[in-house]
């Protein structure tokens, strides 16, 4: 057997192990490239996936009927947010399709409202929300002079930014939210006598109650005549409180407050016409644009 001398086997052994190398270089580069491959295909699936979706997404609520609505002005701080004599709500006015949120704060500390962020408020000075200057009254009757913003909402019941200046000079970023607009309720008319169309729900559908009914305002506070179109009812609920029919004989009729025109009134009648008496719960609404002052 010819011996192989020492140089020549460590040169077939750097031979042997450039090789290894290549091969070890050409796999890594193969899996690199096959990694990056299927990296660029699966971004490629998920940017189509994200734009599909988005595409099947439903396009934001169109804005409110023209009109005037309640809404919660929702903030992410205590020390920014509506009034408490206001119980955190303001008044969302939508004209022509654009809405504008007019919310009452706590004191006079902010001055300006910026909508956006507040990086970007000292370059945009003209677009500064100015404040009026509202008067509030608390439960115990004391008032106060605090400062009021019109606020332009894009969309309702979703965040957006809206930077505050304090008084100090300073710039703050917070997240609001305009949600759950209502129909705003319609003020109580002047003292006197009226007539008011009523609509009523609940029930089997079967009991009515005559529509127009007679309303009375007196010191700022309305009572409805309520008539109803059986004789059976033998007392009503409203808030608790328990009504009396004011006749005997005919169908039964009662006198009631109203607490708000516009806006359902959850009252129980008590019905007598089955062989154990039942209480039933409606609904009664008064429409304020119905109202029609007696002669």
């Amino acid at each position: 057997m010819k011996k192989i001398s020492r140089r020549s086997f460590l040169a077939a052994a750097a031979v042997s192990a450039a090789a290894l190398a290549l091969t070890a270089c050409g796999g890594s580069a193969s899996s690199a490239a096959s990694s990056v491959a299927s990296s660029a295909a699966s971004s490629e699936a998920a940017a189509s996936s994200a734009v599909s979706e988005a595409a099947s997404e439903p396009a934001a609520e169109a804005a409110l009927p023209d009109g005037v609505y309640t809404a919660d002005f929702d903030t992410d701080s205590s020390m920014f947010h509506a009034n408490e004599a206001n119980d955190g709500k303001g008044t969302l006015t939508v004209k022509d399709g654009q809405m504008t949120f007019h919310v009452s704060l706590v004191s006079k500390k902010i001055v300006n409202l910026y909508v956006g962020m507040a990086a970007d408020a000292e370059a945009h000075e003209g677009d500064w929300l100015q404040p009026t200057t509202d008067t509030v009254t608390y439960s115990d009757g004391l008032s106060d002079e605090v400062y009021g913003f019109d606020i332009p909402v894009e969309a309702l019941d979703e965040d957006f930014q809206l930077a505050i200046l304090g008084s100090k000079g300073k710039w703050y970023d917070h997240t609001v939210r305009v949600a759950n607009a209502q129909p705003a309720a319609a003020e109580a008319p002047a003292d006197g006598t009226y007539t008011c169309d009523v609509t009523i729900e609940g029930g089997s559908g079967r009991a009515t109650v005559d529509s127009p009914a007679a309303l009375t305002v007196a010191d700022g506070r309305m009572t409805a005549t309520i008539v109803w179109s059986s004789p059976n009812y033998d007392y009503m609920l409203v808030d608790g409180e328990k009504y009396l029919p004011t006749n005997t004989e005919g169908n039964s009729t009662f006198e009631i407050p109203v607490t708000a025109l516009d806006t359902p009134l959850d009252v129980v009648g008590d019905t007598v016409a089955m062989s154990t008496p039942h209480e039933i719960e409606y609904t009664l609404t008064f429409a304020s644009a119905s109202l029609i002052e007696a002669k």
